[in-house]
């Protein structure tokens, strides 16, 4: 059965001492308010060690906002599974759009990631999604699936029930241009009926794909209610409060 899950990808922000009140929130709010879904945070690396020394009964989830497709090497600045794996991190975040965009990855890449995230009992979540050009030619259904196809088809229905996939609007993001529930909830059947063909329907009814459009405290609930949509992976707001005890709540009926 798959997961509710809402997840916050805290990017590149947030000094130690925000850092460390924002987990001790998260973590009074889990402790007084029921949830019906499961929260992961992803700091900065600089602070997944403190992360896991405050959630040690696993009360939220603590993901890497990435990690390098090498075992070990000379690779300087690089997070390996490995590491992750030794600090009992829950995840990586694998093919996120800035990451795409900024560091060159591509699906291929992302493969290579996911796979060793899975060997090491790690949860990977692959993010996927087109760009604006892409979606007003007609070409989003078509580069969701090459994208699907190519980063998680060479795995076993076993592995890929381990995988949680986020679909990224990157058309959506700072554009001006707004997703409605309805275009994305087509999407998220559409890689679930990828999956489907690939691996049958019971293996796709339990994966977990999570919205990674902006999502805010007003929509959430409308997006969740999407049938086809498990949960988000949620940027901006996630960095308050506020915001995301909010968006959590939009699981609750």
């Amino acid at each position: 059965m798959r997961k509710n899950i809402v997840a916050g990808n805290w990017k590149m922000n947030k000094d130690v001492i925000d850092a460390q009140q924002l987990m001790f929130q998260i973590l009074e709010y889990k402790k007084n308010n029921p949830t019906n879904c499961e929260v992961w945070i992803a700091p900065p690396s600089l602070y997944l060690m403190m992360a896991k020394d405050l959630y040690e009964k696993d009360e939220v989830g603590v993901f890497s906002q990435d990690m390098s497709e090498h075992e070990s090497g000379a690779y300087t600045g690089e997070i390996s599974a490995s590491m992750l794996e030794s600090i009992e991190a829950t995840g990586s975040i694998i093919g996120h759009s800035e990451r795409r965009q900024y560091h060159g990855e591509t699906d291929s890449h992302c493969n290579r990631k996911i796979k060793l995230a899975l060997d090491k009992g790690l949860i990977p979540i692959y993010c996927n999604g087109e760009t604006l050009e892409q979606r007003k030619s007609g070409q989003h259904l078509e580069v969701v699936k090459n994208q699907t196809e190519v980063a998680l088809f060479t795995l076993t229905a076993d592995e890929i029930k381990k995988v949680v996939i986020a679909y990224e609007p990157v058309w959506a993001i700072g554009t001006g241009e707004t997703a409605t529930p309805e275009q994305a909830q087509e999407i998220h059947a559409h890689i679930r009926n990828l999956i489907a063909a690939k691996y049958g329907k019971e293996v796709a009814d339990e994966i977990s794909i999570l919205y990674g459009g902006s999502v805010k405290p007003d929509n959430a609930k409308e997006i969740f209610s999407q049938p086809d949509i498990d949960g988000g992976l949620i940027g901006g707001a996630a960095l308050k409060i506020e915001d995301f005890a909010k968006i959590i709540e939009g699981f609750n009926s």
